[in-house]
This record gives structure tokens, C-alpha cells and sequence, in this order.
């Protein structure tokens, strides 16, 4: 005889006393609030934490999320509620695999976000298969996004907030990645709410302030990690003109980015010039005038498509395309080359876009992200 029975939170057929959930946790107020509330509502928690890089580094740093005193925060929450939890060593995994691609793509005069790369090969592929070891139904994050159910399967939206949305970090989550994925803070309409959980669970981070920096980048300093990874990296060479006159001498490509103008130490040549291409190969920093920074056509590869079509099914994809983490997505037209391959084209010109920066798209109604990819060389 059929019957209706009511999922659970987490979308499974059974009590939550019967469902275990692996919670990543970064010792943040974020993931703290999700295992607590999970706990609350009766599931069976695991907390999982991962030691990113060297431990005694750690201790001395703040403002990054997964310092060694994260590491400590972590544990002290998964006391107070009542949940075991498990610190793994993931320092070999998260140099080979984030750090020295950061390294190489700077050393490239690419301006790479790690961050994508932690959440890709890291978070949501070894945290996640050690998830299922540990027998886990699914696993559980404090990101700011929302994973719905479509007619074709898990869908990934972008968050309520949308001063708070994580989509650009996450765009490579495959849809098997988001059928095992679970995403409880993407309802919250701000920030406020969580820090209102935390003081109601009465948790120790409920007042700790949000990471800002790179992990492993101290103050936003990304050259001082490049020079100790690359000790040769801070070569000197000409700073050029688009017609290739030398302007002056830099320091080292790895310090500047594309955009950039102040801090050249060119001053004094009438109107003011901008960082346009970064040539690492014959160590070249091109500046040029502001106009010289649009770009409306992008190459985008690796790409990661979370649509119900096959990219290649259409000629052309009308989107919204976000090509940097703090701008809003613009209209764009994705012409597609290959399964992973694309040209996007701006309906309006972006300055500043840069090869190693992810190239987002959205749906141009609603919520929906239909997956993204990596751009990769200069206009």
C-alpha cells in the first residue's frame, strides 16, 4: 500500500537520528552554526577539520580560515554540542595541489583564485571520499549557496543573500559532487541570522570575525609567498608602452596585477597608465591607458557545465557571466568550441579581466548557475 513519508531536512526518507552528515569544518562561526544545528535537529554529526599547511605557521596568523587556532575553535564547538570530531593532515594534498599551481600561474603573470582550487581538488574531492568512508549520507558546508532539486537532479543556485553569495568559489562542483553536498546556510537572508544561531547554540566562535586573506597568504601579501616558494621569481625587468617603448624598470612581475595603477613608479607621463598585460615570459610589465583594459571577448576552458543540455547541444548560450568574484554578472553570449571549451562574449566591455580568474555563468532569470570556467590568456 503506497504511502507518503516526509523527508527529513537533508532530504533523506529517515529520522535524522538515523542519517549521518560529515560537517567541514573551518573553525569559522559559518560551519560552526551548520553542525550545531544539525546536532540540534537530531542527526547523526561528524565534524571534520583539515590541516592545511604547517601547523606552528598557523598559530601566528589571523584572519585566514584555517589556522591553527581554527583547528582548536573547531574542536572546542564539537565539544560543547556533543559530536566527535577528526583533524586530517591534508598538508602534502593541499601544497601539490592549490600552492604550487598558485606559484606557477602568478610566476605566469596569471592572477589565480586558490580558493576554487581548494574547494575543487581538496574540500569537495578527498574531504568529500573521506566522507563516505566514514559511512556518511552526505556532507555539509557553511558556503553561501542553495542546492534545489530540479527536474533533472540537484541544481546549484546562488545564495539568498547576494552580499553574501560564494557561487564564484564553487562553479566547478560537479552535479555528482552536488548530489552528495549539502549547503544549510544558502536560505539565510544575512550574516546577522548566523551570528544569531551561533549566540543561540550557544557556540564559542559565535562572535569571531569573518576570515578575509588567501589561508596561506598573510595580509594579502601574494608576492612575499611567491619569493619564498620561487626565490628567483622577483627578477627585475621593463616596464613597456603598448608599442613596446621602455617606460621605466620593475621589481618583479609577480608584483603586479592586471589594473593595477598605482605603485608603477612611472609617474609624470601625462595621463595616468594602467598594468594592461603581464609578459612573465620576457618578464615585461605592458601598461597602457584605461580604455586599453576592456575586453568583451573571453577564451574560458575547463569548463564545468551545470545545465540540463549539453554545452555543445546549442551554438550559442545567452547568460549572465561573472568574471570577478566582487562584480556583479553582466549579459553575456557563451559560444562553445568543445565539451570544456568556450568564447564568451560581453555584451559590455569588463576592465581589468585577467587569465587565471573563473568566469562564472548564471541564469538571466531566477537563481540558477549553469557552471563556469577558467580564463586563460591575455586579450
Amino acid at each position: 500500500m503506497p504511502f507518503d513519508r516526509k523527508l527529513n531536512s537533508l532530504g533523506f526518507d529517515r529520522a535524522p537520528a538515523d542519517t549521518r552528515v560529515v560537517v567541514a569544518m573551518s573553525g569559522g562561526v559559518d560551519s560552526s552554526v551548520v553542525a550545531a544545528m544539525l546536532k540540534e535537529e537530531g542527526y547523526d554529526v561528524v565534524g571534520v577539520t583539515l590541516q592545511l599547511y604547517d601547523h606552528g605557521a598557523a598559530l601566528a596568523k589571523k584572519g585566514a580560515c584555517c589556522a591553527g587556532r581554527d583547528i582548536h575553535d573547531a574542536r572546542r564547538v564539537a565539544e560543547a554540542m556533543g559530536f566527535p570530531h577528526y583533524v586530517l593532515d591534508y598538508e602534502n594534498t593541499f601544497r601539490e595541489a592549490v600552492i604550487e599551481e598558485f606559484a606557477e600561474a602568478y610566476l605566469a603573470g596569471a592572477t589565480p583564485v586558490p580558493c576554487i582550487r581548494c574547494n575543487e581538488r581538496v574540500k569537495f574531492k578527498d574531504l568529500l571520499a573521506t566522507a563516505k568512508e566514514l559511512d556518511a549520507d552526505c556532507m555539509a558546508t557553511g558556503h553561501y549557496i542553495r542546492r534545489k532539486l530540479g527536474d533533472m537532479g540537484p541544481e546549484l543556485h546562488s545564495a539568498a543573500d547576494p552580499n553574501r553569495d560564494q557561487s564564484y568559489f564553487l562553479f566547478s562542483t560537479t552535479p555528482e559532487q552536488l548530489s552528495y553536498l549539502r549547503f544549510p546556510l544558502g536560505h539565510l537572508q544575512s550574516k546577522a541570522e548566523t551570528r544569531a544561531l551561533a549566540a543561540k547554540y550557544g557556540l564559542p566562535v559565535a562572535d569571531k570575525p569573518d576570515s578575509q586573506d588567501i589561508c596561506f597568504v598573510p595580509n594579502g601579501n601574494y608576492a612575499s609567498v611567491i619569493e619564498k616558494l620561487r626565490p628567483d621569481a622577483a627578477s627585475p625587468g621593463e616596464i613597456v608602452d603598448l608599442s613596446g617603448q621602455v617606460l621605466g624598470e620593475h621589481r618583479g612581475v609577480i608584483h603586479y596585477t592586471i589594473g593595477q595603477r598605482k605603485g608603477l613608479g612611472i609617474g609624470g607621463l601625462g595621463d595616468p597608465l594602467y598594468v594592461v598585460k603581464l609578459d612573465a615570459e620576457n618578464r615585461r610589465v605592458v601598461v597602457g591607458p584605461k580604455e586599453a583594459l576592456s575586453t568583451r571577448m573571453i577564451p574560458v576552458r575547463e569548463i564545468n557545465w551545470l545545465g540540463d543540455e549539453a554545452l555543445t547541444s546549442r551554438s550559442e548560450w545567452h547568460v549572465l557571466a561573472k568574471v570577478r568574484s566582487t562584480r556583479a554578472p553582466r549579459p553575456a553570449i557563451i559560444r562553445p568550441i568543445s565539451e570544456t571549451g568556450a568564447e564568451v562574449e560581453l555584451i559590455e566591455p569588463e576592465d581589468g579581466v585577467s587569465p587565471g580568474q573563473a568566469c562564472v555563468f548564471y541564469a538571466n532569470e531566477g537563481s540558477r548557475i549553469y557552471g563556469g570556467g577558467w580564463i586563460w590568456r591575455g586579450r
